[in-house]
């Protein structure tokens, strides 16, 4: 199949599914346009070098998450981004408004997800597009025990923000 071909089947398969991946990359809904298109450009490039060696599903995320995360690493501002220890560390910074429907804790989940630093932000998008470990491990290139035991931990962490910093 021609490398076109390809990047038409993957785009019309997987293009909701990358619109949420921008939507949870970058926080600034005017510049979400930008970082879908360097997105697509990509993947339509890439599939020049792709060789069946995995799904088509997983070169795509591979391509989008590795995009994304350039993008972001790129436009990162010194305090924007935190690690794991910083984010369970941090004051809540974050309203703590009853929440008021599944929106509001899906906003809050995402504020939390957009602080992560891209290689975290990855593993938990991953896990949000309901990829199992050996999936995220073949994108990221680590084990998929090394993906269950980083989501674990992830996990606890953004529970325990999301909580108000009560323990689960």
């Amino acid at each position: 199949m021609k490398a076109d071909d390809l990047y038409e089947e993957a785009a019309a398969a997987h293009g909701r599914a990358l619109e949420r991946l921008v939507y949870a990359y970058e926080a600034d809904p005017a510049r979400r346009p930008d970082l879908l298109q360097e997105i697509h450009i990509a993947l339509w490039r890439s599939f020049r070098k792709f060789e069946d060696r995995c799904s088509v599903r997983t070169w795509v995320f591979r391509i989008a998450h590795n995009t994304a995360a350039s993008y972001v690493t790129r436009r990162r501002r010194a305090n924007s981004l935190v690690s794991l220890e910083e984010l369970d560390l941090l004051s809540d910074s974050i309203g703590h408004a009853p929440d008021t429907g599944e929106r509001v804790d899906t906003e809050r989940l995402l504020q939390l997800v957009h602080r992560l630093k891209p290689v975290d932000r990855q593993l938990m998008l991953l896990y949000l597009e309901d990829m199992d470990a050996a999936s995220i491990g073949e994108i990221m290139g680590i084990t998929a025990n090394n993906v269950r035991v980083q989501i674990h931990r992830i996990k606890k962490i953004l529970r325990r923000r999301f909580q108000g910093g009560s323990q689960p």
